[in-house]
């Protein structure tokens, strides 16, 4: 197992190399950082030398690569063009998007996995249908239209929640964001929890489980639901990467200054440093997620060893 990480770790390399260059090219490359600073306006030609200069943009573009890759290797993502180090705003977003993102996964799991193991139990009959039409409304249903709607009715109408979170962000708080940000992968887990205990019900395994004479609760979560769970523990590993980066639509709805809110700040204002330096510890999440993803593929099923 040890060896299978390292060797793990060391493939990551190249992808986290060749992601984040294709990252800071886009960002770089395609548009003129300077310029975006200063808006409308058309800067002072020595005023805009001197503020490439000082941020390393009058050198070729691998040498800015390998410049800042030298920088997040001794901790330093930079300084945003207003003036705030990207480690800070790093430090106050990503605890909040983090939480936000746990709240989402948790409701994704227990419901999504819940609602596919009832459903696919029964397959064929009205409980089964039921549930894949309101997966198929959840799923056609976009997230800023979902999240507008529970918040007007469950924050405003009914206020039995609050219609925005507070700068803090406490989890109480983030009951509802996180509804809204997990409702689509709620849906995808769902069916695809369903299908897979669906298939697995007819498996030798199990009728051999059955005819041995074990409690129908053990059969179902110590055979049917362990083997069943692969595919659903890829895409959740998959998602959570998929949810941090995807908050910005809620975190604009619901008011929460996360990863989200930065990264369409930074957007909006053509911050270059801030956008390259969140993206690139997106990319770590990614990458960790499906190591973590794999490892659980041997808990899972017995028969996955890894040299």
């Amino acid at each position: 197992m040890g060896r299978y990480v390292i060797r793990r770790l060391l493939q990551m390399v190249p992808v986290f190399l060749g992601s984040t260059f294709l990252i800071f090219f886009m960002v770089y490359a395609l548009g003129d950082p300077v310029a975006a600073l200063f808006g409308d306006r058309a800067p002072d030609p020595a005023t805009a030398a001197r503020i490439r200069k000082d941020l390393y943009l009058d050198e070729p573009l691998w040498k800015q690569y390998l410049h800042y890759m030298g920088q997040i290797f001794q901790g330093d993502f930079g300084t945003a063009f207003n003036g705030d180090r990207v480690t800070e705003l790093m430090r106050i977003s990503f605890p909040i998007t983090l939480r936000l993102t746990l709240v989402a996964v948790a409701i994704e799991i227990v419901v999504g996995i819940a609602l596919g193991v009832f459903s696919g139990l029964r397959r064929g009959r009205a409980v089964d249908t039921s549930v894949l039409l309101l997966t198929l409304v959840v799923v056609s249903i976009p997230t800023f239209v979902s999240g507008y709607v529970l918040q007007f009715l469950l924050g405003v109408r009914w206020e039995w929640v609050s219609p925005s979170v507070s700068p803090e962000a406490p989890v109480n708080e983030l009951l509802l964001p996180g509804v809204v940000l997990a409702l689509t992968s709620l849906a995808y887990t769902t069916r695809l929890t369903r299908t897979s205990i669906a298939e697995n019900t007819r498996a030798d395994y199990l009728r051999t489980a059955v005819a041995k004479g074990l409690p129908r609760h053990r059969v179902i979560t110590r055979h049917l639901l362990r083997n069943s769970l692969i595919p659903v523990v890829t895409f959740i590993g998959t998602d959570i990467g998929a949810l941090m980066g995807g908050a910005i639509v809620t975190e604009r709805i619901f008011n929460i200054h996360g990863v989200g809110y930065q990264l369409y700040q930074g957007i909006l204002r053509q911050n270059s440093p801030t956008v390259v330096g969140f993206v690139t510890i997106l990319v770590i999440v990614f990458l960790l997620a499906n190591l973590l993803v794999d490892l659980l593929y041997a808990v899972l099923d017995p028969r996955i060893r890894y040299a």
